[in-house]
């Protein structure tokens, strides 16, 4: 069992910055990929960001590429995601998830391949 806790978010205005954090607990962290996901109001989730459990690997999707950067401390059993040039389009609840693999080069974006969930943090950005 892994449980995660995120948080980090908030209300801010177009082209301010927020960082999300992700605590883990309950197995290995170092052992698995983690990842970002966002759910905004009558959408499905999505894919934002993923890393590798060493974090020396990293995937974004086209939409936040370049504005957000997603790392972990595994001493710290925690993973960040660092959002810059906010948009009111990135309002959302955004969630971090454990992947079932560890993985070394290759993401996955899917949201069947993660095992885990946090709860979500509100991030509301406005024009």
């Amino acid at each position: 069992q892994v449980q995660l806790v995120e948080s980090g978010g908030g209300l801010v205005q177009a082209g301010g910055s927020l960082r999300l954090s992700c605590a883990a607990s309950g197995r290995t962290f170092s052992n698995y990929a983690m990842g970002w996901f966002r759910q905004a109001p009558g959408k499905e989730r999505e894919f934002v960001a993923a890393i590798n459990w060493s974090g020396t690997s990293t995937y974004y999707a086209d939409s936040v590429k370049g504005r957000f950067t997603i790392s972990r401390d595994n001493a710290k059993n925690t993973v960040y995601l660092q959002m810059n040039s906010l948009k009111p389009e990135d309002t959302a609840v955004y969630y971090c998830a454990a992947d079932r693999l560890p993985r070394i080069a290759t993401m996955t974006t899917r949201l069947g391949e993660y095992d885990y969930w946090g709860q979500g943090t509100q991030v509301t950005v406005s024009s």
